[in-house]
């Protein structure tokens, strides 16, 4: 343990002689010890300055280059996306709500009256956060014309962590998974889709949807644990005011 010593202070024994230049030298050792980590980096600064300048640069133009990108490119690609994807849009909000859906759901798809349809929007604006959402709007187009392939392609290129739209998007492949009579592929995307959000909305929709095909493929155990969920603890939701029958249904299936 180092001890303090008082300034003019005279080691008197052999040991604190030793003591001392065993501590002199070890500081000057360490000081050397510096000296030469410092000459062997400015040595190789020295040798190298030319490179470590380009790399620099290379970095100070990535940076540059991405903030400029942002600024100038991505942010007028993307408002210039969505402003084209206005119209599909609205198309698309009128299938929902109203009649002639087939024409409509089309013209959402594909365009009308000189404007872009949401095909155009992923095509022209790839990348962008409205080719994104378009992704979602043309998967759930699809579904809806029973084009279940094209459905299950635009809805898995979707991606988001929106509360709402990111189960919608895997449930809907789940449905497509249905009508193609794959209901294996289906169980995964409704557990997926039940799994991913927790809320009064999506969740217990996609458990009762994952329980019924869990029936229908004869794991009833498994369906079981999904409606007893419902039950348990989403219990104001749409699906609780049915899911009895099929607690009731699941448990026979189970114990058989």
């Amino acid at each position: 343990m180092a001890t303090y010593k008082k300034r003019g202070y005279k080691p008197k024994t052999e040991v604190e002689k030793q003591t001392n230049i065993e501590e002199e030298s070890t500081t000057a050792e360490v000081f050397n010890t510096l000296d030469e980590t410092a000459s062997k980096t400015e040595d190789f600064v020295a040798k190298n300055q030319k490179y470590i300048f380009i790399i620099i640069g290379l970095v100070a133009v990535i940076v540059l280059g991405s903030l400029a990108y942002k600024e100038y490119v991505a942010k007028p690609k993307q408002q210039a996306a969505m402003n084209d994807m206005f119209q599909a849009q609205k198309y698309f909000d009128q299938a929902v709500t109203g009649a002639s859906k087939d024409s409509l759901y089309n013209l959402a798809l594909n365009g009308g009256e000189g404007k872009f349809g949401m095909l155009d929007i992923i095509e022209e604006y790839s990348g962008t956060p409205s080719a994104n959402l378009a992704n979602y709007y043309a998967g759930t187009a699809y579904l809806r014309l029973k084009d279940y392939k094209n459905a299950v392609k635009y809805l898995g290129e979707f991606k988001s962590n929106d509360e709402i739209l990111a189960p919608l998007a895997k449930g809907n492949i789940g449905d497509a998974f249905v009508q193609l009579n794959q209901n294996d592929d289906a169980l995964g995307y409704y557990e997926q889709a039940a799994e991913m959000r927790n809320n009064e909305f999506t969740t217990p929709m996609y458990l009762f949807k994952a329980g019924t095909i869990a029936l229908e493929l004869g794991k009833a155990d498994k369906a079981l644990a999904y409606f007893e969920r419902i039950k348990n603890d989403y219990a104001n939701s749409t699906e609780a005011a049915q899911v009895d029958v099929f607690i009731g249904k699941a448990t026979v299936l189970a114990n058989k």
